[in-house]
């Protein structure tokens, strides 16, 4: 658990593939779940308890994107408290590919039929968070930024070390280096970066030490007639 000014964040870690899903609550006992990849009943619960336990009202799921790893806990939770699924419409062709996805994982499917509040670039969400369209890890990534806690919640755009792999359906890497250098690398380094896998890292973490992102300085091979 960290705490960083007013908000705090709750991290667990869920399904095969260890994906982070975030509680952010604030001080008056709301609180939005970020990305609920919970798989299993007992994973489900530990969400549930946490959110019982600490008094909290969730007021929204927030997604950062939809490949299955994301949101197998979506519809539960969301029936469960009655609240709004926050999700880019450009991901509509994400929900869509997860069946073969999941299958080729010997996963279960998602549930999938839930109804969704569109995300637009810019927006302003909940605790006064702001989102950032981050495509190229899928069409419709979004990060969500606030720019007074100095918290960013990268999904799968960017890791600690790495960036969200492109090559499944609807991936595009000349998008994702863009998003990442464009979007996220001229925010203040002091941000703090909470990622869907992994360890939390800063913005000056990764543009300093990220190898993904570290720009081409050796010689062009030219061939000249």
């Amino acid at each position: 658990m960290g705490i960083t000014g007013r908000l705090n964040i709750k991290s667990f870690c869920f399904n095969a593939f260890q994906e982070n899903c975030y509680v952010l609550s604030d001080g008056g006992g709301s609180c939005v779940i970020v990305d609920p990849g919970c798989y299993t009943p007992s994973e489900v619960q530990s969400v549930r308890e946490y959110i019982s336990g600490k008094g909290l009202s969730p007021a929204a799921i927030w997604l950062t994107h939809a490949h299955f790893d994301h949101i197998f806990g979506v519809a539960g939770l969301r029936e469960e408290y009655g609240i709004p699924v926050r999700l880019s419409p450009l991901d509509k062709i994400t929900l869509g590919s997860n069946n073969d996805l999941t299958i080729s994982f010997g996963l279960r499917r998602p549930e999938m039929s839930f109804s969704f509040e569109e995300l637009i670039d810019g927006q302003v969400v909940e605790f006064g968070f702001k989102v950032i369209a981050t495509p190229g890890h899928t069409p419709g990534c979004v990060c969500f930024l606030s720019e007074e806690a100095k918290i960013l919640f990268s999904g799968d755009t960017l890791f600690a070390g790495s960036i969200g792999r492109t090559d499944v359906e609807g991936g595009d890497y000349d998008k994702e280096l863009s998003s990442i250098l464009d979007r996220l690398m001229t925010l203040p380094g002091d941000v703090d970066v909470f990622p869907g896998h992994g360890p939390a890292t800063s913005i000056a973490e990764e543009r300093t030490g990220n190898p993904f992102l570290r720009p081409w300085d050796g010689p062009w091979d030219v061939e000249t007639d």
